[in-house]
C-alpha cells in the first residue's frame, strides 16, 4: 500500500495519502482529505534512513544547557535536533529558527506565522 504525498492548491496544505495499490495510485484522482479539492500535486517524498541504537545521541546530552525561557537557547537545540535527525529543515522553519536566533519572542513568531503551529502538520487520508 503506497503512501504519496500531495501538495492542495485549494487549501495550501501537503497531505499523504494512502493507496490500496500502486495501479490505483496511477489511475485515480486524489482528493484533499482536508479541504475535498482536487487540484494535488504529487511530491517527491523524503527518505528516512534508520540507524543503530549505537549512533543516536543521548536526548539528555541534546537538552544540555537548554533555557526554555531564551529563544537564542531553544534555536540551538532546535538545529542540534534537526542535524542529529538528518533532516533538511523546510523553509518555514528554517525562517523560525532564524527569529530565535535573533532573540525574538517565541509568542510573537506564532503569532506572524499562524501556519506553523498546531495542526498545520501534514493531514493524512485513506484513498
Amino acid at each position: 500500500m503506497p503512501i504519496y504525498e500531495y501538495t492542495c492548491h485549494d487549501c495550501n496544505r501537503r497531505v499523504s495519502l494512502l493507496w490500496r495499490s500502486f495501479a490505483e495510485a496511477d489511475t485515480r484522482q486524489p482528493v484533499c482529505p482536508r479541504c475535498g479539492g482536487a487540484r494535488l500535486t504529487r511530491l517527491i517524498s523524503r527518505v528516512a534512513v534508520m540507524r543503530s541504537g549505537s549512533d543516536v545521541a543521548d536526548p539528555a546530552e541534546l537538552g544540555a544547557g537548554l533555557d526554555e525561557d531564551d529563544p537564542r537557547s531553544l534555536a540551538r537545540f532546535m538545529r542540534k535536533m534537526a542535524a542529529e535527525a538528518g533532516e533538511d529543515l523546510d523553509p518555514e522553519l528554517d525562517e523560525m529558527i532564524g527569529r530565535l536566533e535573533s532573540g525574538e519572542d517565541p509568542e510573537s513568531i506564532e503569532a506572524s506565522m499562524p501556519d506553523t503551529g498546531g495542526d498545520a502538520g501534514d493531514d493524512f487520508g485513506v484513498m
